[in-house]
């Protein structure tokens, strides 16, 4: 049942450009927090005497705690009003950042990621919705485009300037640096971000929120355990039945309660759906490539942290520059074609991974970044912005959610299955089962070029969905003018 109606409150579009600060703030720095420790990891394994496997956890636990929480907290958002639940989460993660700079153990770090992610999931989850009701529509495209911009810059900018800070300072600024504009962006959100009052009359769907907690904590954490168990032991099975069952639990209670956690209703948009899949697709893409090609210039090329950094910037450099671009041109012409278009450079991208050997020079890692960042600019923009105009104003919290989920679940499916893939492909290539990374290099860039392959196939298939839904869009699009001229 939907809640009672109310008059639509009139926006102050004049403050659209201080929301856009204010909320930028937020989605960066959540955003690069989720991939800055990946080239840290090693040092943070020395620095506090503990497991490469232990350390991993840092990474993974910030991932899964944002995956889980941030459907509840759109909820929550669309309930008791976006502005200060965001801002309150702008402080927690603040807050958390300078906890995990001065964690002592392994421990401590991960329990500080876990409470630093606490408020990116509060950020992540209201951050775009914010933005949609701050823009009139004819400018959802650009605005949505500079938040994603944000997003994506943040992912690939992250391995880059970890790798600085490692290279010259200590692993414990990767967290502290995060604190001026940390405390900056909570003023700004609190003095900025519109204060506009939800409607009245909502219910907590408490039964769904625990559901899906439970269901994709479980899910991913199987993701996560098969890096080093194999998706075929008896551990990872189980605990995906537990995840798909879970989730299946979380679908039947939906379909039940008057007021969802989730609008089921929202997925008979087939053309919001192939949005939402897509998405998931190219953040799977990107994440695992942003975690191996960094180990391919390092263990393979022989690179430096620093080294590394330069060579994969022209990606995020070029992603920021095309994701306001594309989205100002989807405000014009739609944004099923423009995303049509990031999509075919991407496949092109990770096609270029077969240039990938041991005999290359580093700069040929340029030519797979390049076209990587600059499809990923070309098609977030557009795509967050069709899903945010499919979805009524009283729903845009659990919109941006449900975009907050395709992210961070593709990061973190794409890190666990490609890198398993790498693996296995690595053991079958130097004809032994053992550590991969102690294999061959030959071996290790042969298996790099095969995961290349599988990246550049399931982009395609994004690219064939989304070719249907132009298609789907134009005969929807046709269905009125047939009608009218039959009348």
């Amino acid at each position: 049942m939907a809640a009672p109606d109310r008059p639509t409150p009139a926006v102050d579009y004049s403050r659209k450009w201080l929301v856009m600060t204010a909320v930028g703030l937020g989605i960066f720095l959540g955003t690069i927090d989720s991939s800055i420790v990946n080239v840290a990891l090693p040092t943070l394994a020395t620095d506090l005497a503990t497991s490469f496997a232990a350390v991993q956890w840092v990474l993974i636990a910030y991932l899964l705690t944002m995956a889980t929480l941030i459907l509840g907290v759109g909820r929550l958002g669309d309930m008791l009003g976006k502005k200060r639940i965001y801002t309150a989460g702008f402080a927690v993660f603040t807050t958390g950042s300078l906890l995990a700079g001065l964690a002592p153990t392994i421990a401590w770090l991960i329990g500080f990621r876990v409470f630093q992610a606490v408020g990116a999931a509060m950020i992540f989850a209201l951050g775009m919705a914010i933005i949609t009701q701050s823009f009139p529509p004819s400018e959802r495209g650009r605005a949505l485009g500079i938040s994603g911009a944000l997003v994506s810059v943040g992912i690939v900018t992250g391995p880059s300037l970890g790798g600085f800070i490692v290279q010259h300072w200590s692993w414990r600024w990767i967290f502290i640096v995060n604190l001026p504009i940390g405390i900056l962006g909570t003023l700004a959100a609190n003095r900025f971000v519109p204060d506009i009052p939800p409607p009245g009359g909502q219910r907590f769907d408490f039964k769904g929120a625990l559901t899906f907690f439970l269901g994709l904590l479980v899910l991913m954490l199987s993701l996560s355990v098969a890096q080093t168990r194999g998706f075929g032991s008896g551990i990872v099975l189980s605990l995906l039945t537990i995840g798909i069952g879970a989730l299946a639990a979380f679908v039947a209670i939906e379909r039940r309660v008057n007021q969802p956690m989730l609008d089921l209703t929202l997925f008979s948009s087939r053309l919001l759906t192939i949005n939402l899949v897509t998405g998931w697709i190219t953040f799977f893409a990107i994440s695992g490539l942003f975690i191996l090609i960094p180990f391919y210039l390092e263990k393979v090329l022989g690179a430096s942290a620093e080294q590394v950094g330069l060579l994969v910037a022209p990606a995020p450099i070029l992603l920021g520059l095309a994701a306001p671009a594309s989205g100002s041109i989807s405000d014009r012409i739609g944004p099923r074609r423009v995303l049509v278009v990031g999509l075919a450079v991407l496949v092109g991208g990770y096609s270029m991974m077969q240039l990938l050997a041991v005999d290359r020079p580093m700069w040929i890692v340029i030519l797979v970044m390049a076209p990587a960042g600059l499809g990923m600019g070309i098609f977030q923009s557009p795509n967050n912005s069709a899903v945010m105009g499919a979805v009524p104003r009283e729903r845009l919290g659990v919109a941006s959610a449900m975009l907050g989920i395709t992210r961070n679940t593709g990061q973190l499916s794409g890190i666990a299955v490609l890198g398993a893939i790498w693996a296995m492909r690595v053991n079958a290539h130097a004809g032994f089962i053992g550590d991969a990374e102690k294999a061959p290099i030959a071996a290790q860039a042969a298996a790099l070029r095969d995961v290349g392959w599988v990246v550049a196939g399931l982009i395609a298939i994004a690219l064939a969905l989304s070719f249907w839904g132009v298609a789907e869009e134009r005969r929807a699009q046709s269905r009125p003018s047939r009608s009218a001229s039959i009348e």
